[in-house]
């Protein structure tokens, strides 16, 4: 396995023959040994090697691609490796990495048994932003949080479940920012529909590592995660989500591409599927919960409007909607097209949280090639005010957003 990951150096080999003993090409004073050659021997055949030898020196030697083995397969703990030898993460990051693909396959094990041993329908408790959470939103939480905290390696954990973030234990903690939304589209699970995770990881911070058994220190501990978990997306060092759906397949990015490993459920291994993924730069699938169409502004209304019109293939943009954020970014990654939670009359800000939903998914696409938008400014360049912050946003394909952008103007 070893070699197929680091790619070993295969050299052809060729059958050695010996001349006989009465023809000499060298004068009979050089040893027996130099008269040994490869291959067959004409009398011209000196020339040509040696004019071989020039030309090979004038000329690097062509690189020959391996092909591919069948059998082979990368795993995410082995893709986190590589990635750490090349300098593109250290080891404290991999192992963070590593505990939410832990987390993830918690989760999809329980998502597919949630109706089994009865963990759907609600909690019977409101989170922060007054909905109603479901019995695996609050599960879900607790698993990442306690995958983050087992991990050693994080700081700070910020979730949407909770009211603020929270500071690990200094005895147990790294320094690493992780906020998340455990469930995204957790209105699918008692129907079995496409939901996910998603997650994205701040840069070091020393703040928050202050003794938690010290009530009189607790609220300004408080105070200081939540300045240190307001960044804006430019500062992520990595992102990504979980899919649960027919796969489960966990994507991310960690600054050089967009890659994602599917879980193969015969050995519980995340397993490399889609590598360096690039969004199409263009693509006739939209995602706009439409209806709110009466809630928005003339200027979106007329873009929408345009989309339904037959294009020059003589058919209008396709309609899509799962309602799952997740699913959407997921599609189009592979297929192109763009995805719109725009704000509206009744919600001034929009629908879905900065830090826990648009920062990550936004550092995803922008890695794919694709753009970001709320409307007025790249969605990775707003700085947070408060932890649960909401914002528009139109995310896709780029020519996609340039043309909204257009109609925006």
């Amino acid at each position: 396995m070893a070699e197929a990951l680091l790619g070993t150096k295969c050299s052809s080999s060729s059958s050695i023959s010996h001349l006989s003993p009465n023809f000499h090409l060298f004068p009979t004073n050089i040893k027996r040994s130099q008269h040994l050659i490869h291959g067959n021997f004409s009398p011209n055949s000196r020339i040509r090697r040696e004019a071989a030898s020039l030309e090979g020196a004038k000329t690097a030697p062509a690189q020959i691609k391996k092909p591919k083995n069948r059998y082979e397969m990368v795993n995410l703990t082995t893709w986190l490796l590589q990635q750490e030898q090349a300098g593109n993460i250290d080891a404290e990051l991999a192992i963070v990495l590593s505990s939410i693909s832990l987390a993830c396959k918690q989760i999809a094990s329980l998502l597919q048994r949630s109706s089994i041993v009865n963990i759907t329908g609600t909690q019977g408790t409101v989170n922060i932003q007054g909905e109603d959470q479901k019995k695996l939103d609050v599960i879900s939480n607790e698993l990442f949080c306690n995958c983050l905290r087992s991990s050693g390696r994080t700081g700070i954990i910020a979730s949407e479940e909770e009211d603020v973030p929270v500071a690990v234990e200094e005895t147990y903690s790294g320094n690493y920012i992780v906020v998340f939304d455990p469930i995204d589209g957790s209105a699918n699970i008692d129907i079995a529909l496409t939901t996910g995770s998603i997650f994205g990881i701040y840069g070091p911070d020393q703040q928050c590592l202050v003794d938690m058994d010290d009530d009189s220190t607790i609220d300004q501990a408080r105070e200081k995660c939540i300045v240190s978990v307001c960044q804006p997306g430019s500062n992520l060092v990595a992102a990504g989500y979980c899919l649960y759906s027919s796969s489960v397949v966990y994507t991310l990015s960690v600054g050089n591409g967009v890659y994602a490993f599917t879980l193969d459920p015969a050995y519980g291994e995340f397993v490399l599927t889609h590598e360096d993924i690039k969004i199409p730069k263009a693509g006739r699938i939209y995602s706009f919960n439409e209806g709110n169409y009466d809630l928005w502004d003339e200027k979106l209304q007329s873009y929408l409007d345009h989309l339904k019109q037959p294009g020059p293939n003589g058919k209008p943009y396709s309609g899509r909607y799962i309602g799952c954020l997740v699913g959407e970014i997921h599609r189009m990654l592979l297929y192109g097209g763009i995805y719109g939670n725009p704000k509206n009359k009744s919600s001034k800000n929009g629908n879905l949280r900065l830090l826990y939903e648009c920062a990550p998914m936004s550092y995803i696409i922008e890695q794919a090639g694709g753009k970001a938008t709320d409307g007025n400014q790249r969605i990775l360049e707003i700085m947070p005010e408060q932890i649960h912050q909401r914002t528009p946003i139109f995310i896709g394909s780029p020519e996609e957003i340039e043309k909204l952008e257009k109609y925006l103007a």
